[in-house]
């Protein structure tokens, strides 16, 4: 198993404002039109983009949502977490890795406008081995302005049953 650094040079990825690191690797080249998008959009959209995500074991992807699905895909390194925060309060978690026999997935998706969070399961933080690199394929097409970054004090307010999960999984 190659290190986490290994990756992070070999792939060119940089920091993520949600935590981890990451590197583009595809954008369509065709739009979808403004007139075809659902009404939560603000502009024409590209068809699809993907990206290389690498977390950290020491590190968290902090509560975020996006106006588009997204779908993550396992490559190596440890098994995921995803805490997945839905509108009407539920919580699920979910496991993105490679031993099907224990409930891991190689793929999940992400519905657009469900607050998620990630880190890498019983992650170690002194520990070059210990990160997920993973892929994440976003449609219609990811674009900063559909990223909305969770606001402690927000989702506290909305969601006070989770609070430990939150605390958890915000900065700020």
């Amino acid at each position: 198993m190659k290190s986490k650094t290994f990756w992070i040079n070999r792939l060119n990825l940089i920091p993520h404002p949600e935590g981890g690191f990451y590197s583009e690797v595809y954008r369509s080249d065709e739009f979808i039109p403004l007139s075809a998008l659902n009404k939560r959009y603000s502009k024409a959209h590209r068809m699809g983009t993907s990206i290389y995500f690498l977390l950290p074991g020491d590190s968290f992807s902090a509560f975020h949502r996006l106006k588009s699905d997204e779908l993550w895909h396992f490559y190596t390194g440890q098994t995921v977490v995803l805490y997945l925060l839905y509108p009407d309060g539920q919580l699920e978690k979910k496991l993105l890795g490679p031993d099907i026999e224990k409930g891991e997935q190689f793929q999940l998706l992400i519905p657009h406008g469900v607050w998620f969070a990630a880190q890498v399961l019983n992650g170690v933080a002194s520990d070059a081995f210990s990160y997920a690199l993973v892929g994440c394929t976003v449609a219609p097409g990811f674009e900063f302005e559909d990223f909305e970054l969770a606001r402690r004090d927000d989702l506290l307010s909305q969601f006070p049953e989770h609070e430990d999960i939150i605390l958890r999984f915000t900065r700020k």
